[in-house]
């Protein structure tokens, strides 16, 4: 799996409530959530972002709430994946589970600029940097994991294989 856009670079410690303000949880729909992503942190994020784009970020990402809005948001708003150097637990846990790929690594996370062209490849855990050639690694999604993104997240790769499981008798 290889993901290839944009980078929207934010700093340290943002919040569930930068991701997605707590006046929009009154709603789970993804594309009502999306038209709202980062609005807080940068107004224009939702009507710029385009799909596949990297949002890159500080330390400590998605800290605050444990609440699933935040990787849902992101997801629906297009983007392709988070770098940070470190996430708060449960948001790395929920990310995977919404289908959301994220990558740790401080040195990405200091080198890549906003509006970076890069190119993430979840196999190796390479991120490159298109724009100006610099390479940087992260660690890879393990194959299980993969097949937990391309399926959509946990919910959705759950009910694959029990479907898949139906047939057996």
């Amino acid at each position: 799996m290889k993901i290839k856009g944009r980078v929207w670079k934010f700093g340290e410690n943002v919040d569930t409530d930068v991701i997605i303000p707590a006046r929009y949880l009154n709603t789970s729909d993804p594309a009502e959530l999306a038209r709202h992503c980062m609005e807080d942190g940068d107004p224009e994020f939702a009507a710029k972002v385009r799909p596949g784009d990297v949002v890159v970020a500080g330390k400590n990402f998605g800290c605050g709430s444990s609440r699933e809005h935040a990787p849902i948001a992101l997801k629906a708003a297009g983007v392709g994946c988070v770098i940070a150097p470190t996430f708060a637990r449960i948001f790395y846990r929920n990310s995977f589970n919404m289908g959301l790929p994220i990558f740790e690594s401080a040195e990405a996370a200091e080198g890549l600029n906003e509006g970076d062209e890069v190119e993430v490849d979840a196999a190796t855990g390479t991120i490159r940097n298109l724009t100006t050639g610099s390479v940087y690694r992260a660690q890879p999604i393990p194959p299980f994991m993969q097949e937990l993104i391309a399926d959509g997240g946990l919910i959705p790769h759950v009910l694959k294989k029990r479907a898949a499981g139906a047939g057996r008798g």
